[in-house]
């Protein structure tokens, strides 16, 4: 089975709620929710935290805070970890804790580079397998895309850095344990990645409309599956650098499927390639 691009490999290239406890005689008052474990708030320690290295996937500041406030924006920005100033209730909803006008969310697991993920592949042996996330926001959809990929032998995903949904305890949860195991590599920009990934001899293919039936394409080799944001799909730009498109046939009356469905399929696919070479 051959790629479905003309003029080869180098012509290819060219584009393409919180649960509540009802009132009853054994428990007549509601259970206070829980603050999440991975949310560090006040000052101090949002400040230890950046200088120890842990892992930190968003800083919120309260609007108007100064103060000590801006070397905290400092180190963030130092370490390349978002910023975002947002309504002094929206922090008081996160904690009951005093905050002082700073929380931070942790990553619920440590992150890998791209560079571990093409590692992991040479190690088994094997083609890289990679599943990049284009901004994809909803953390249940990332945790179950995560344990797909898992099962299905992937060597990695890369996720965006901004507007895209991290390693939180909600995806942890999600991943049902895979996040122990899946290498995910946080990069600044998808589309640049992309490049540098088919420098690497990385096909990449785009999950998305108008594109040849996913079983008619080849997704033997070393291949990158892309998947769009839930609400806007793949961006206009990764989507030029992208090799080739596939989709996915819809016969029903809805036009498209979830994104951690989505990429299932393919996923599924390109083990069912490979083990027929």
């Amino acid at each position: 089975m051959k790629k479905n691009k003309s003029g080869g490999k180098n012509a290819g290239r060219s584009g393409a709620g919180k649960r509540t406890a009802g009132r009853s005689a054994a428990q007549p008052e509601r259970q206070q929710e829980r603050r999440p474990d991975n949310v560090i708030a006040g000052r101090n320690a949002v400040t230890e935290a950046l200088r120890s290295g842990r892992e930190i996937e968003k800083i919120l500041i309260a609007d108007g805070s100064e103060g000590s406030i801006s070397k905290i924006v400092a180190l963030a920005k130092e370490r390349g970890i978002s910023v975002r100033f947002e309504d002094r209730r929206a922090l008081d909803r996160i904690t009951d804790e005093v905050h002082q006008g700073v929380v931070a969310y942790a990553a619920a697991a440590k992150y890998s580079s791209v560079s571990e993920i093409l590692r992991t592949a040479e190690e088994r042996g094997e083609d890289p397998f990679i599943m990049i996330l284009d901004d994809i926001e909803d953390p249940h959809n990332l945790g179950a895309i995560m344990r797909t990929a898992e099962c299905a032998g992937a060597h990695g995903i890369i996720i965006g850095k901004d507007r895209a949904a991290g390693l939180t305890e909600t995806v942890a949860k999600a991943s049902a344990g895979a996040i122990e195991y899946m290498k995910v590599a946080q990069v600044t920009n998808i589309a640049r990645t992309v490049d540098q990934l088919k420098e690497k001899g990385v096909w990449i293919a785009a999950c998305d409309m108008d594109g040849d039936e996913y079983t008619k394409a080849d997704l033997t080799g070393a291949i990158g599956l892309v998947i769009g944001n839930e609400g806007k799909g793949i961006s206009r730009l990764v989507r030029e650098k992208c090799d080739f498109v596939v989709s996915i046939p819809m016969v029903g009356k809805i036009s498209s499927l979830n994104a951690s469905n989505a990429a299932a399929i393919l996923m599924y696919e390109v083990v069912r390639q490979r083990g027929a070479k």
